[in-house]
């Protein structure tokens, strides 16, 4: 009897591991750590299924935030031109 009882809280045991998720590294830490950022993008896109929906959903959102951010923008920022033709245009005095 004690064995059946053993066999089965084993099995239920197994089954319940089973169905849990892997931890999930969170937004915060991932916009925190661009380093793993950037490892966790090079997995999502080599392998999505297996590492996950939420945690490749995780990783988009940590970019996106990253990215909005300002201070650390994915690409350079447009050269500002000296003068536009409109500022130009608008300085001269009106013709009679």
């Amino acid at each position: 009897m004690k064995f059946k009882y053993l066999l089965i809280m084993s099995v239920a045991l197994l089954v319940s591991a089973c169905d849990k998720a892997p931890a999930i590294e969170s937004v915060e830490s991932l916009v925190a750590n661009p380093e793993r950022l950037r490892e966790l993008r090079a997995q999502c896109k080599a392998d999505h299924a297996k590492v996950g929906d939420a945690q490749c959903n995780a990783v988009a959102e940590a970019t996106r935030q990253r990215f909005m951010s300002g201070g650390t923008a994915h690409i350079p920022a447009a050269p500002q031109p000296a003068s536009s033709p409109a500022s130009s245009a608008s300085s001269d005095p009106p013709k009679d």
